[in-house]
């Protein structure tokens, strides 16, 4: 279970270092963003390292790549560079939908195959609301590969995208990114896919994050992006179900396996049906 994703800079050893002692259940090597563009090159030498690390392969983490977006011209570089060490998964950007992830998909065949690797290990995170447009194509991941693994919505790239002022107003968020948070939630399960919560760019303010790592749980989201170690451990705790979830979900179970044949039983006065069975199978797995 990946409850945690914790953003590190693919040119800074040490923040990798720290990054390995935290909690983070994965971790999200950027070659994008946190980049300059003169240290690209650079930057991808040091993610090969990192990948490939003995402190990387004791910390087992699941350790994804975040390659530039499609359009840089850069993503093919960055593959060429990182998957000799297999990473767990690749981060695509600027994700606009399901024939994105295909395009990558098919790099990752080739890459594979020349690092000679299992053909379908790499997953695909693909971050699906960072543009106008991208908001169109959140129906359009179902069946696309079996690589993809999840869908993560962010709102700061579409802020620049959409011509906002502004994204959040008294700490929530507005209209516009609300809408891309429940498209990226619908089209994540729509495919069957993970589905995974943006950052929180507030470092210092912990009661913020954990209330939207709350609310993202509640509302079916399986995981949570991080920008800061600090945010690692509420994060993880927000998407670890309660005791009493379990004991709930493990009473469900077990009412349905008493009747197998059952569609609906009965539990503590009231009918459960299979949806409710698969949402307590969905809170044991999450248990861990």
């Amino acid at each position: 279970m990946i409850r945690s994703l914790l953003f590190v800079p693919g040119d800074s050893p040490r923040k990798f270092a720290s990054a390995l002692r935290t909690t983070a259940d994965a971790l999200i090597l950027d070659l994008e963003d946190s980049v300059a563009l003169p240290q690209k090159a650079q930057a991808r030498q040091e993610t090969l390292a990192m990948l490939r690390s003995p402190e990387a392969a004791e910390a087992k983490k699941a350790l994804f790549v975040r390659v530039n977006a499609l359009d840089t011209g850069f993503t093919l570089q960055d593959l060429a560079a990182v998957m000799p060490a297999a990473p767990f998964g690749v981060v695509l950007p600027k994700c606009s939908g399901g024939p994105d992830v295909a395009t990558l998909s098919h790099y990752l065949d080739a890459f594979e195959a020349a690092a000679g690797l299992p053909a379908g290990q790499t997953r695909i995170l693909g971050i699906a609301t960072e543009t106008a447009a991208s908001l169109f194509g959140l129906g359009t991941y179902s069946r696309v590969s079996p690589r993809l693994w999840g869908l993560m919505w962010g709102g700061e790239d579409l802020q620049a995208s959409l011509g906002s002022t502004t994204n959040q107003v008294a700490g929530r968020w507005t209209d516009p990114y609300r809408v891309a948070r429940s498209l990226c939630l619908a089209g994540a399960a729509a495919a069957g896919v993970e589905a995974i919560d943006t950052v929180a760019t507030d470092i210092r303010n912990l009661e913020a994050l954990t209330a939207e790592a709350l609310a993202a749980r509640r509302d079916g989201f399986t995981g949570k992006a991080v920008i800061h170690p600090s945010h690692v451990d509420p994060v993880n705790q927000a998407f670890t179900p309660t005791a009493e979830e379990v004991a709930w979900a493990e009473r469900v179970v077990r009412a349905f396996s008493e009747q197998p044949n059952a569609g609906v039983v009965q539990m503590d006065g009231k009918m459960v049906d299979k949806p409710h069975l698969r949402a307590a199978q969905r809170i044991l797995s999450a248990r861990g």
